[in-house]
C-alpha cells in the first residue's frame, strides 16, 4: 500500500481574492478559466478512484488556486458538501484548502472542520511587511502568525506557501522569511520562485525596468538553501516551483519544468562536497529512491565532483532516509 500523500486537486481560479497581487494571474498558472462546480468535484474524485495505486488513507481532495475561505459562502459550502461525502464514505482521508492569512478566523475554522477539512495552507509568500506591501498582498506578517496559531490550535494540519524573487525581496530577506516560517511549526511548506506572467502588475514593472527576476541559477541556489533550512527543522517541503503555466503567458523568470529536481539534486551535491575532504575514489550510499537525485540530470553531480577530484560511485542502502548519505573512501 502506498504511503505517499496525494491530492485530488480542484482549482478555484482567482475568486475570493480581495485584491490582485503584483505577480498573480491564476488563469495563466492553472490553465483554468471557469470556476468548478459540484459535478467537477465528483468527476475528479471518480477519475482518481479508478487509479490502480489509489490509497484513500493518504489522499485528500484539495481546493487550490483562489482564496477558498474568502469566496461566496454558499458557493464554498456547495464545494465542501460535494467533497465531504467522500470523506464520510472513507474514500478520501480529508479535504485540503488554500487561502489567505487574513481570511481565517475561529468561525470559518469551525465551519471547515464540520465539513471534513483536515489541512489548511496559507499563502504567506513573505514575512516581510515591506515586501508584502510592494506586491499588493493586502495582509501583514502578523496576519500569517495569527492565522497559523488559530489553525494549529483547532487541530488542522498547517501548510505555508512562500515565494522567492518577489518585487522588493532579496536573498537575505527570503532566508529570514524561511526562519520566521519555521517558528510557526507548519507540517508542510511550498516554495515558489516568482515568474513574470502576462497581464500582471509585475509584467509592467518588468517592462519599465523596475523589476529584475531571478535567474534560474539564482532561484535554484536560494531554494536549495531554503530546502535545507526546512529539512533541518523537520518540515516537509511538498512543492518546489509551480506545477505548470500556460506557455503563451510566460514573460520572464526562473521557470523550469523540473525545478524541484534541480534543487534537490543541488542539495545532494552540496552535501557530498561538504562531506569529502581528501581527493580520491568514493562510494556513496543513499536510499534507493534517491539515486537519480544524487547523480543529477545527465550525471551533472558526478561530473562536478570529478572536476573537484572526487571520483564517486553511487550504491543503495534501504536503511537510509532521504538526504542521508554515507561515504566510503576506496583505498
Amino acid at each position: 500500500m502506498s504511503s505517499v500523500h496525494s491530492n485530488i486537486s480542484i482549482f478555484v481560479p482567482h475568486i475570493g481574492c480581495p485584491n490582485m497581487c503584483s505577480f498573480c494571474n491564476q488563469r495563466h498558472i492553472t490553465g483554468k478559466h471557469l470556476a468548478p462546480n459540484a459535478d467537477d468535484v465528483d468527476n475528479a474524485v471518480q477519475i482518481a478512484l479508478k487509479s490502480k495505486n489509489y490509497d484513500p488513507k493518504t489522499t485528500e481532495i484539495a481546493f487550490f488556486g483562489g482564496s477558498f475561505t474568502a469566496i461566496n459562502r454558499n458557493y464554498m459550502i456547495t464545494l465542501l458538501n460535494s467533497a465531504f461525502k467522500y470523506v464520510h464514505k472513507g474514500q478520501v482521508s480529508g479535504i485540503r484548502i488554500s487561502t489567505r492569512p487574513d481570511a481565517i478566523d475561529i468561525g470559518i475554522l469551525a465551519l471547515l472542520k464540520s465539513y471534513g477539512v483536515t489541512s489548511i495552507e496559507l499563502g504567506a509568500q513573505s514575512m516581510n511587511d515591506k515586501v508584502l506591501k510592494k506586491n499588493n498582498r493586502g495582509h501583514t506578517a502578523k496576519d500569517v502568525i495569527n492565522a497559523s496559531k488559530l489553525i494549529k490550535d483547532m487541530g488542522f494540519s498547517l501548510g505555508i506557501q512562500m515565494m522567492t524573487g518577489l518585487y522588493g525581496d532579496s536573498y537575505d530577506m527570503s532566508i529570514k522569511t524561511a526562519r520566521e516560517i519555521v517558528k510557526l511549526s507548519p507540517e508542510t511548506v511550498r516554495i515558489y520562485p516568482t515568474i513574470v506572467l502576462k497581464d500582471t502588475d509585475l509584467a509592467a514593472l518588468y517592462a519599465d525596468g523596475f523589476y529584475k527576476p531571478q535567474t534560474l541559477e539564482d532561484a535554484v541556489g536560494l531554494a536549495t538553501k531554503l530546502l535545507e533550512i526546512f529539512n533541518n527543522a523537520n518540515i516537509k517541503v511538498i512543492r518546489l516551483g509551480l506545477h505548470s503555466i500556460e506557455p503563451d503567458s510566460y514573460i520572464s523568470g526562473p521557470w523550469h519544468p523540473a525545478f524541484s529536481e534541480l534543487c534537490i539534486s543541488n542539495l545532494y551535491f552540496l552535501r557530498v562536497k561538504d562531506m569529502l575532504s581528501e581527493k580520491g575514489e568514493y562510494t556513496l550510499f543513499v536510499n534507493p529512491s534517491e539515486v537519480s537525485k544524487i547523480i543529477g540530470q545527465k550525471r551533472i553531480n558526478i561530473s562536478k565532483l570529478h572536476e573537484l577530484g572526487f571520483d564517486c560511485t553511487v550504491k543503495t542502502d534501504s536503511k537510509l532516509k532521504p538526504y542521508e548519505i554515507i561515504s566510503e573512501r576506496k583505498m
